[in-house]
């Protein structure tokens, strides 16, 4: 688990083609592998990956991504930087949202503008995920748990409206964000586990 509160900025310096996927070698900020161990769970862009082997003095790790997973993610598949966020434990503040690292959809940038102190992003959401997005409720970005503040419902999907503060663009990879750009989307854990149960108990057609 997650809370989408981004703990570094990496960089995938080498993706090299492993089985049916890619093996990755990531670069992270000084000290950040003073405490992981191989099978220790990290996040990319919002997606949960498995450290398989690492070099602490020179944050560096390496990991496994199956086709599966590049199929269903963006912007894990070439060098490029990437939202980082060790794994939740249990003493941790919970300062965002609960993140399952599930990657549950691509999103695109519609907007990304200045408004003078905060930038507001703008994306659309594939139709499978518009239900579970609402208005001042939270969905991850890219691995980052932000604050629905807008959305516009049509039959393709959702345009979900975000404000960004500089110091989201400050400690994200958010802000080198532009219109077209593909981002990762997790929907909000909560919202699938109330679909579930009201879905369950609806009656059954006769």
């Amino acid at each position: 688990m997650f809370t989408g509160i981004v703990s570094g900025i990496g960089r995938i310096v080498d993706a090299v083609p492993a089985g049916n996927g890619l093996r990755l070698t990531v670069q992270a900020p000084a000290g950040y592998l003073d405490d992981v161990q191989p099978g220790d769970s990290i996040a990319l862009n919002g997606a949960c990956m498995t450290v398989t082997s690492f070099d602490a003095p020179a944050a560096r790790f390496m990991l496994d991504i199956s086709a599966e997973s590049l199929a269903r993610t963006a912007g894990l598949d070439a060098p490029g930087p990437v939202n980082l966020e060790q794994a939740l434990r249990a003493h941790d503040r919970l300062g965002g949202h609960l993140v399952s690292g599930h990657v549950d959809g691509i999103g695109i940038v519609t907007r990304f503008a200045d408004l003078g102190g905060h930038h507001e992003l703008r994306l659309r959401a594939p139709r499978e995920l518009a239900r579970f997005v609402a208005l001042k409720g939270s969905i991850t970005v890219d691995g980052v748990s932000l604050t629905v503040n807008r959305v516009a419902d049509d039959a393709d999907g959702c345009e979900i409206g975000i404000n960004l503060i500089p110091h989201t663009l400050q400690q994200t990879t958010l802000g080198r964000l532009s219109p077209g750009a593909r981002v990762n989307l997790e929907v909000d854990l909560i919202a699938r586990y109330v679909e579930r149960m009201l879905a369950g108990a609806a009656p059954s057609p006769r």
